[in-house]
């Protein structure tokens, strides 16, 4: 009976699906002619027309309530640059229990040849599937015979388990589209709360009733009958200095609120904080591990038998776990096994890791809480409502007087009280054992800082010989130490360094602190350069621009819909002298500038001298901010390109008597 049922219900929904779907092959003129100067002159490709659908179903195949999404889409390729639309990935998810299944997979390629359209199919063998992890399964699949014009167009189903996210749905993507709609059917024992993200708005939306739209245990049920159509979608175009793309692109999202049972009882999904700090502080993969005082009962006196005080307790606790027990690679707010184990193992996920760390200071008589968060790639957490499944990571707070510190005791190279950088996105939510969460804001709480500063001698021969000294702190200290530790040794890192400066030759060399986190990275170079040309002449050109110069403008989008996030506040600092064999005087520089963002929120002062046959060049670059928004992106280009434009000059200097 189920089987029949499940059947009429699949009927009753195509019935619906096909009377707003596009018929899959019907290839019009209109369709191989299509003007991208209507969307995207620069277009590679352009999405015709895509349609989706969602429907929660009672499956024949678990007897239970599954999502069905079927997608259809359209797409015209312009250029080889567009080829890659051809090839298609779509992530399958699973659990111990649970999985998403694909089917009804239907892809052909149309090209215009002798006045007509030939359709060349795609063959079944070549969709084929990837593990990517425990979690992820990656459906593939190439479209055959792509050509400058090609139309693509495929299609799929899909059965997920998931019915609290229901179904996402990209309007926006990496290529502009000209038509996107998704329509659901969500049956009224389900309550869904619908956000729309992005800085595109909806072209309409509507909503009708459809009646006794499935049925279970012989029970009609009514369902809403959305449609959510956007039109003349410019690409989603990702540049540097962002988080996850998915906090801006235009999409509507689908959180599972409440559902009331065949028996009229009604189960929350959408909890109170109250609810949810129940679960985690005794959850026994989170809570119970954060008490297990135990572990670190018996090893506490040899960890802190040089501290003096709190702080040094909670840095040397600090160490001893960043020493003791290796990051395995996979994120987490919950320990694999329990902490024990990942200490025995001394290898662990994130979670297992810093709760060892929260374990440990707690042993310690220090205040310490765990912290649960979102990371940059994973996207921002609803703040409205607490959702578990946004958060992916677990990092430790202590408290020490009146200042508080986080900590991640995954990355060996990172001083205390420094997250990395993938940490740093919005805020995160505060567990304790003892008190309600509370949301705190995720900063680096470290200026990056760099200085260069060079002492040289320019000789008769044209070659200049002299010491760069660099000072570096935060993000970009922690940034050349892994660049180091990535190489076989500060010999072979330094090796490296020298092949990527045409002009410089470093003669010596000696970096101090690579492994004294806490301390100042400095590196010591003794440099040669090259030959100046026309040395011999009475007129010599120098170019000043030639430690860490600002090559290319990060920011080049007409407009940035979405902040500018550089992840910390930061300064560089350049310092250049130069003493001369002579005298001689300045007859062209780049033009000194003192250049800054509005609301001080940066600054960069160039300015360029000589006196008493020394020439002096300085240079700083500040950003006073970690994140700027999108109104203020017009002066971040800006900006960049008065620079750029700047250090196309060189030093003129001619010989005087």
């Amino acid at each position: 009976m189920r089987k029949i049922l499940f059947l009429i219900i699949s009927s009753f929904l195509s019935i619906y699906c096909s009377a707003q779907n596009f018929d899959f092959g019907k290839i019009t003129y209109e369709d191989d002619n299509f003007d991208r100067n209507k969307i995207d002159s620069s277009a590679n490709a352009v999405v015709l027309k895509e349609f989706g659908t969602s429907a929660i179903q009672i499956s024949d195949r678990t007897n239970s309530a599954q999502l069905y999404f079927e997608y259809h889409v359209k797409i015209k390729i312009y250029n080889k640059e567009g080829f890659d639309q051809a090839n298609v990935v779509i992530p399958l998810y699973k659990d111990a229990n649970r999985e998403e299944i694909i089917t009804d997979i239907k892809a052909s390629t149309f090209n215009f040849e002798n006045g007509r359209f030939v359709e060349t199919i795609m063959d079944k063998k070549a969709i084929f599937n990837e593990s990517r992890s425990k979690y992820t399964t990656l459906t593939k699949f190439t479209l055959p015979n792509i050509k400058d014009g090609s139309i693509i167009e495929y299609s799929y189903r899909l059965e997920s388990p998931n019915l609290f996210n229901f179904r996402t749905w990209e309007f926006q993507t990496d290529i502009p589209k000209v038509y996107s709609e998704y329509l659901v059917y969500i049956p009224a024992i389900y309550n869904y709360n619908v956000s729309l993200r992005g800085f595109h708005k909806l072209s309409s939306s509507k909503s009708v009733l459809n009646k006794e739209c499935m049925r279970i245990n012989g029970t009609p049920i009514d369902c809403s009958k959305i449609w959510y159509i956007m039109k003349d979608i410019p690409a989603f175009i990702e540049e540097d200095y962002m988080t996850a793309a998915s906090n801006f692109k235009s999409a509507i999202y689908f959180e599972l609120s409440d559902q009331v049972t065949m028996t009229g009882a009604k189960i929350n999904y959408t909890k109170s904080w109250k609810d949810v700090d129940y679960e985690l502080t005794g959850d026994k993969s989170l809570g119970a591990q954060m008490k297990r005082k135990d572990v670190y009962k018996d090893l506490l006196p040899s960890i802190l038998k040089n501290t003096t005080d709190d702080l040094s307790k909670a840095k040397a606790i600090f160490n001893y776990v960043k020493n003791q027990i290796k990051w395995n690679n996979y994120y987490g707010k919950y320990s694999e096994d329990n902490i024990k184990k990942a200490l025995d193992m001394r290898s662990g996920n994130v979670a297992d890791v810093n709760l060892n760390l929260i374990a440990a200071l707690s042993a310690a008589n220090l205040d310490a809480e765990a912290v649960i968060l979102s990371t940059r790639d994973n996207g921002t957490v609803n703040k409205l409502f607490p959702i578990i499944s946004d958060f992916n990571y677990l990092v430790a707070k202590v408290n020490i007087a009146e200042k508080s510190y986080m900590l991640d005791a995954t990355e060996p190279l990172l001083p205390f009280g420094l997250l990395p950088l993938r940490c740093i996105n919005d805020q995160g939510r505060v567990i304790n054992l003892k008190k309600p969460s509370y949301w705190i804001d995720l900063v680096a709480a470290t200026k990056s800082t760099t200085s260069y500063i060079l002492q040289g001698k320019l000789n008769a021969d044209g070659v200049i010989n002299g010491t760069i000294i660099t000072h570096s702190t935060g993000y970009e200290a922690f940034n050349k130490r892994k660049a180091i530790k990535k190489t076989n040794s500060v010999d072979e890192y330094v090796e490296k360094l020298d092949e990527s400066m045409a002009k410089i030759k470093i003669l010596k060399h000696e970096i101090r602190n690579i492994d004294s986190v806490e301390n100042t990275l400095t590196e010591i170079y003794n440099i040669e350069f090259a030959p100046l040309p026309n040395a011999d002449k009475d007129e010599l050109y120098l170019n000043p621009f030639f430690i860490n110069p600002v090559a290319k403008n990060p920011f080049n989008l007409e407009s940035r819909t979405y902040p500018v996030d550089l992840g910390s506040t930061s300064d560089q600092r350049i310092i250049i002298n130069i003493e001369l064999p002579g005298k001689y005087e300045l007859i062209e520089k780049p033009k000194d500038l003192a250049i800054g963002l509005p609301n001080t929120g940066g600054k960069y002062l160039l300015q360029t001298g000589i006196e008493d046959n020394m020439i002096s060049f300085t240079q700083i670059m500040q950003f006073n901010k970690a994140s700027y928004m999108p109104e203020e992106y017009p002066y971040l280009k800006e900006f960049y390109s008065k620079i750029i434009q700047n250090q196309k000059a060189e030093l003129l200097l001619k010989k005087t008597k």
